[in-house]
């Protein structure tokens, strides 16, 4: 354990799931006595409210985001005296730009050896190609705390009470019994130049989870509402849900079915049963943590309904 609380300064990830896979590593950081300073995207505070942490909304320009690292570190010099003289900051992007402004706001950032960028870290550490990402981000707190520990089986993230009280009223607002589904059919960006949505989502959607009598839930996120109101009529549409309240609901929820998304790691994040489609997604590297996953992966190409089937039959009767 440190002697004293030391302000720690964290550029997280600009995307869902990878900060939530981060989550354990903040976690161990701020039990090892650090005092965490986050900055990231504008949703990252609600999304990490359950654990008090200050996040600061990421600016859109390099300018901008150098003068705002410049202003935490000022005041974190106010409050430890030796912040300077050691390692005060970490940049879990792998990205040439994030160590670039570390290094021109005169902070010392602890990051991964990536992309020509080792001389603007204060350590750059070698980060594997073919680890889980959960435990590339651990251990670098492994480098920074000087002791090697297994990352949790589970991630266990904390919801904040607000969310809870959120989530419990759009379930008595749209009539959302116990035993509900969530699906996710929506994914960001590609793998491998691949896309990551299965293509059979909406059909099976129609004519296959009708037969399991649940009501199922969607909730699209900004410029998903027409896709989720067109291709999935059968739902209860919940747009705009803010993704504290998102992760209280899927924590109510008998079932995730999602691809390879934010939302699927946020249901393993709170232990809901989530059952991840993949396609040219790699599980061992990039799929969602925790003992409530189950992965149903046919690559190359997709699984077949029948398959996804019988796991949400499987997965129901569990419970």
């Amino acid at each position: 354990m440190l002697p004293t609380r030391r302000p720690l300064i964290v550029r997280l990830r600009n995307w869902v799931g990878d900060v939530v896979l981060g989550i354990p590593t903040l976690e161990r950081l701020a039990g090892a006595g650090y005092s965490l300073q986050l900055v990231g995207r504008g949703w990252a505070r609600d999304l990490l409210a359950g654990y008090g942490w200050p996040v600061q909304p990421l600016p859109p320009k390099m300018g901008q985001r150098i003068q705002q690292l410049r202003a935490l570190r000022h005041a974190a010099v106010r409050d430890d005296t030796g912040f300077a003289r050691r390692i005060n900051s970490l940049c879990l992007p792998d990205s040439f730009g994030s160590a670039l402004e570390f290094r021109l706001a005169g902070l010392r950032a602890l990051g991964h050896a990536y992309e020509g960028r080792s001389l603007l870290l204060g350590r750059a550490m070698p980060r594997s190609e073919h680890q889980h990402m959960l435990r590339v981000y651990w251990q670098l707190g492994d480098a920074l705390l000087g002791s090697a520990a297994e990352p949790p089986p589970d991630i266990g993230m904390r919801l904040a009470g607000e969310h809870r009280m959120q989530a419990q009223a759009l379930r008595q607002q749209h009539g959302l019994a116990d035993g509900y589904v969530v699906i996710c059919p929506f994914a960001g960006g590609t793998w491998n130049k691949q896309p990551k949505t299965w293509p059979a989502f909406s059909t099976f959607a129609a004519t296959e989870l009708p037969r399991f009598k649940r009501q199922l839930v969607i909730c699209p996120g900004p410029g998903e509402e027409e896709m989720a109101r067109t291709q999935f009529p059968g739902a209860t549409l919940l747009p705009a849900v803010g993704l504290g309240a998102y992760a209280a609901l899927l924590q109510g929820a008998a079932l995730m079915i999602s691809n390879d998304t934010g939302p699927g790691h946020l249901a393993a994040a709170v232990g809901a049963p989530l059952l991840s489609v993949l396609g040219p997604t790699e599980p061992e590297q990039w799929g969602a943590w925790g003992h409530s996953v189950r992965v149903v992966r046919q690559w190359p190409g997709w699984p077949d309904m029948r398959s996804v089937a019988d796991a949400v039959a499987q997965m129901l009767t569990r419970q």
